[in-house]
C-alpha cells in the first residue's frame, strides 16, 4: 500500500479438500496443541508454524475445518485485540522508541504515520464489524498500555 511494489510473486498453496494421508488428523489433538500453545503466548501464525514443522500438521484448517484464531474464539481462549492489530501496534510502538532517541530520522518518522494511518483503517474494519469494542481508538500516549 504504501510502497511501490506492482504485484504479488511467489508460490500459493494447492487447492485441497482433505487432508494428506501422511499428516496427523486428529481434530481433538490438534484443538488441545492449539490451546496449549496460546497459553505459552505464541502468535496464531506461529501456532501454525509449530504445528506444520513439529507436529505433521501442513494445514490446521483442512483437519478442523476452521482457522486458528476462530478456534481460539470459539474455546474462549482469544485475546481482545486481533493479531495483525497488535502487531502493527507494537511496530509503531518501537518506531516510537526509537524516535524518542533519533529525533531527526524524518524517514522513520514518516513511516510511523504510514503505521498509525494502517492502525486507524484496520481499526475501523474492525469495529464496523464487531470484532473490537465499538469505542475502542488508537491513542499514541496509551499505547505502551495496549500493547504490554
Amino acid at each position: 500500500m504504501h510502497s511501490k511494489g506492482k504485484g504479488a510473486s511467489g508460490s500459493s498453496k494447492p487447492h485441497s479438500k482433505t487432508p494428506p494421508e501422511w499428516s496427523n488428523s486428529d481434530k481433538k489433538e490438534i484443538e488441545e496443541l492449539i490451546v496449549k500453545l496460546s497459553e505459552e503466548g505464541h502468535t496464531n501464525a506461529s501456532i501454525g508454524s509449530m504445528l506444520r514443522d513439529k507436529h505433521g500438521v501442513p494445514d490446521v484448517r483442512l483437519v478442523t475445518g476452521e482457522r486458528i484464531s476462530q478456534t481460539l474464539n470459539r474455546l474462549g481462549k482469544s485475546s481482545g485485540i486481533p493479531e495483525d492489530l497488535m502487531s502493527l501496534m507494537r511496530r509503531a510502538l518501537r518506531l516510537i522508541d526509537h524516535l524518542s532517541k533519533n529525533s531527526k530520522d524524518i524517514h522513520n518518522r514518516r513511516q510511523l504515520e504510514l503505521c498509525e494511518s494502517k492502525i486507524r483503517r484496520l481499526s475501523r474494519y474492525y469495529r464496523e464489524n464487531n470484532q473490537i469494542d465499538s469505542d475502542w481508538t488508537y491513542k499514541r500516549d496509551q499505547l505502551r498500555l495496549m500493547v504490554e
